[in-house]
């Protein structure tokens, strides 16, 4: 769990409700024996340079191309994107959905990413995917705009899911982290 800025904190419980073990990552070390990575919300010019001060960006590209799975909620989506690590062949429109005061909340199926029904999604000063390369997969849409992306190994999500008190999507993702451990994909 990338521990910069932003709500890494709701991460890590929601990690630790679905017998997870989270570990907050403040310098390249700490991405040594990690299973995942969770690059969470926030302000994604704020976790950018954080990134770069403290000579993450690198060693975060690094672990993405080693096909170690990563999750991007809302600001970790802009940050996987072609402008900043590049790990994600997209390109977003940041603050798609309007400014802090148009923030709201979705109901929505996306069985790729929560198996089950609809869950809530908390959009927040959410971009949406503007554009995709061939690899990319869509698994989620709303009013049209891409909201949900996976390419590979990295899947990133415009809304904040560390905000509901739903762990499917969290579920899911330690349960790809567990797999990738003993397929020995890492």
């Amino acid at each position: 769990m990338l521990a910069q800025q932003g709500d890494f904190a709701s991460h890590l419980e929601h990690l630790a409700s679905v017998g997870a073990v989270g570990t907050e990552v403040r310098e390249p070390a700490d991405l040594n024996d990690l299973d995942g990575l969770i690059l969470p919300g926030g302000e994604s010019t704020t976790i950018s340079k954080g990134l770069e001060r403290d000579d993450l960006a690198e060693r975060v590209i690094e672990f993405g191309r080693e096909g170690r799975p990563i999750l991007g909620t809302c600001a970790g989506m802009i940050l996987l994107a072609r402008d900043h690590l590049g790990l994600l062949d997209i390109s977003v429109k940041r603050n798609a959905f309007g400014r802090q005061r148009a923030s709201f909340e979705e109901e929505l199926e996306i069985p790729a990413v929560a198996p089950g029904n609809s869950f809530p999604c908390i959009f927040i000063r959410a971009p949406w995917v503007e554009q995709s390369g061939p690899e990319v997969e869509v698994l989620g849409e709303l009013d049209g705009h891409p909201i949900a992306v996976r390419q590979g190994s990295i899947l990133a999500l415009s809304f904040h899911p560390e905000l509901s008190d739903d762990d499917r999507v969290h579920g899911a993702f330690a349960s790809e982290c567990r797999e990738a451990r003993s397929s020995g994909d890492r």
